[in-house]
């Protein structure tokens, strides 16, 4: 069944992983992770992300750096979705999200809090706030471990 969220429902969720990130720092064995830092040339954006992937799971994931109120709540609740999660699954939870905030047709249940994001496609300049921790993701997933 889809998760229906109103708009002041929206906002609550993005100001709390905002204001209270679960997933923010640095770990503290950083040669476990694999990290991507992106940056945007439109925002204050400027983060690294932390995966910690193992046999085929993705065991832990954190971020760390400046953003905005977009970013860094965005990027937050997809720690919390793909955080115990095998690579497939991770995918298909990345697939989705991005589908979302292209228009496209998307799975609104694997999404959970990541739905607070369904409107993002009415303010075209914050679509890149919105996507950026997913990039850093999906590059940080395809990254071979070295």
């Amino acid at each position: 069944m889809p998760i229906l969220l109103d708009d002041h429902m929206m906002r609550s969720i993005i100001m709390d992983h905002f204001s209270n990130p679960r997933h923010k720092g640095v770990p503290l064995n950083l040669s476990e992770y694999r990290q991507v830092h992106k940056d945007s040339e439109n925002c204050i954006d400027d983060i690294i992300l932390y995966v910690k992937v193992d046999d085929g799971k993705v065991i832990d994931a954190m971020f760390d750096g400046v953003a905005c109120t977009i970013t860094s709540s965005s990027t937050d609740i997809m720690c919390d979705l793909i955080i115990g999660k095998p690579i497939e699954e991770a995918n298909k939870i990345i697939e989705s999200y991005l589908n979302m905030i292209f228009e496209k047709p998307f799975d609104s249940d694997i999404l959970e809090e990541a739905n607070a994001f369904k409107n993002t496609h009415k303010q075209a300049a914050r679509i890149k706030c919105a996507t950026i921790g997913w990039n850093a993701l999906k590059e940080a997933i395809d990254k071979k471990d070295e």
